[in-house]
């Protein structure tokens, strides 16, 4: 029971790790100043939501998230929901690819066989089906968080009197809603594909709370760090590097390849929901459905995405924020319901 909770653990924080997470740009959107209390709400909103969404899996013993979507919000909108997620997860995938492309140009190698090569491993991927996708990040996963936490931990060391804890200024609490939200779509993608490969309710538990209380300890850490260079973040892109400039460069090519690795961890958490949504309907193994979606994705990455995501995101904010508030009232709405 707990070897399989942290499994689900690391497949939460393999989907919710991405590359914007990982390099500290959304963690700075969302958060920054007086927002101690924030991401600690942020931990308790987001434990209780992974709860909630993989006991409604585990009842439903899904293999995609259409039964969970139905549960949450009812038969009719989950119609609406539906085509939405599939946008999202489409998006936000050949973004990543887009992303892991550019990345490793980088170090020189041509966008297309950067574009090519993170393709390949996520067909490989699938050659073990969904348990393919938990052991990747099982294992992907554990090296990532270790050393984001080391990098993290020795600036504190060398910045320790820059690190403010002000528990008296706490304006920015509402933040914890919108950044639990901004994970919902792929946390519900993800999580209700394995619903039929959960054993115990216990495994829900190890699951949810251990992957609140990382998360929440990684940003409290990463956002106090970024608080100390507050004034230099501006001048960086990815403000992990503003951290590691005093690094050597060996560190800031580690923590390129950390980013590569996130970015290639959110495409598989895109790819995942997609062909596992599909796979009642197409009678075909996961490997080769995911090579048939990411070979017509291929072509997109050249495309200017950035006007489609400036239509799409907000929408999927209002998407989010409703799946939010629907899972939690969940509880509540089972309640009443038993009562009747």
């Amino acid at each position: 029971m707990v070897r399989a909770g942290f499994q689900w653990m690391f497949l939460i924080l393999g989907t919710v790790i991405g590359a914007g997470y990982a390099s500290g740009r959304e963690l700075w959107q969302f958060f920054g100043h007086e927002s101690v209390l924030a991401i600690g709400l942020f931990s308790v909103l987001f434990s209780f939501c992974c709860y909630v969404i993989m006991s409604v899996s585990y009842s439903k013993k899904s293999i995609h998230y259409r039964p969970v979507l139905e549960q949450l919000i009812g038969p009719r909108l989950s119609v609406v929901f539906d085509l939405l997620i599939i946008l999202y997860l489409f998006s936000t995938t050949v973004v990543m690819l887009a992303g892991g492309g550019a990345t490793l140009h980088t170090f020189r190698i041509p966008y297309w066989i950067g574009v090519l090569f993170i393709v390949v491993l996520l067909v490989v991927l699938f050659l073990w089906d969904v348990e393919g996708m938990i052991s990747m990040n099982a294992f992907v996963i554990p090296i990532l968080v270790l050393l984001l936490l080391f990098v993290l931990f020795v600036f504190m060391q060398d910045h320790i009197q820059q690190f403010p804890l002000d528990f008296r200024n706490q304006k920015n609490w509402p933040s914890a809603f919108t950044f639990t939200a901004l994970n919902i779509l792929p946390l519900v993608a993800v999580l209700s594909a394995v619903g039929n490969q959960i054993r115990r309710k216990g495994e829900i538990l190890i699951a949810s709370i251990g992957s609140g209380l990382v998360l929440g300890g990684i940003s409290l850490l990463y956002n106090q760090s970024l608080i100390s260079i507050a004034n230099e973040i501006m001048l960086y892109e990815i403000p992990l590097f503003g951290i590691l400039k005093h690094y050597p460069y060996f560190w800031v090519l580690i923590m390129s390849i950390l980013l590569w690795i996130a970015i290639y961890t959110t495409a598989a958490s895109g790819v995942f929901g997609i062909i596992s949504r599909f796979r009642k309907h197409v009678q075909l193994p996961l490997w080769m459905m995911s090579a048939l979606l990411l070979i017509f994705m291929m072509p997109l990455t050249t495309f200017g995405f950035s006007t489609l995501i400036a239509v799409l995101y907000p929408i999927y904010g209002i998407v989010n924020l409703y799946i939010l508030a629907a899972i939690l009232l969940q509880p509540f709405m089972k309640r009443s319901k038993s009562l009747q």
